[in-house]
C-alpha cells in the first residue's frame, strides 16, 4: 500500500543514483517476500486445511521472510533519511 509513495519518495530522498536504487530495491524486496509468503500459504492451504505442525512452520518462515525484508527496508530508508536530513 505504501509502495507507490515510497518509490516516488525515493527520487526525492536519494541524492545519488546508488541511494535511489537502494531505496527502490528494498521496496521491491518487500513485495517479493510478500508474494513468496502468499504462495507458501496458498500451497499449504491447497494441500490440506487440517492443522499440521510442518504446515504452520512453513507459514511462519514465510512470515519471517517478510519481517526480515521489512526490517532491512526500514534500516536502509532510515540510514538514507538520517544521512540526508539529520546528519
Amino acid at each position: 500500500m505504501l509502495t507507490l509513495p515510497m518509490l516516488i519518495g525515493a527520487f526525492y530522498i536519494g541524492r545519488s543514483v546508488v541511494e535511489i536504487a537502494l531505496l527502490i530495491s528494498v521496496c521491491v524486496l518487500v513485495l517479493l517476500a510478500e508474494v513468496i509468503n502468499t504462495a507458501i500459504e496458498v500451497v499449504v492451504d491447497r494441500i490440506s486445511l487440517e492443522h499440521n505442525e510442518l504446515s504452520g512452520f512453513a507459514k511462519d518462515l514465510g512470515s519471517l521472510a517478510v519481517l526480515i525484508s521489512l526490517g532491512l527496508a526500514g534500516l536502509v530508508w532510515g540510514m538514507v533519511i538520517f544521512d540526508r536530513f539529520i546528519k
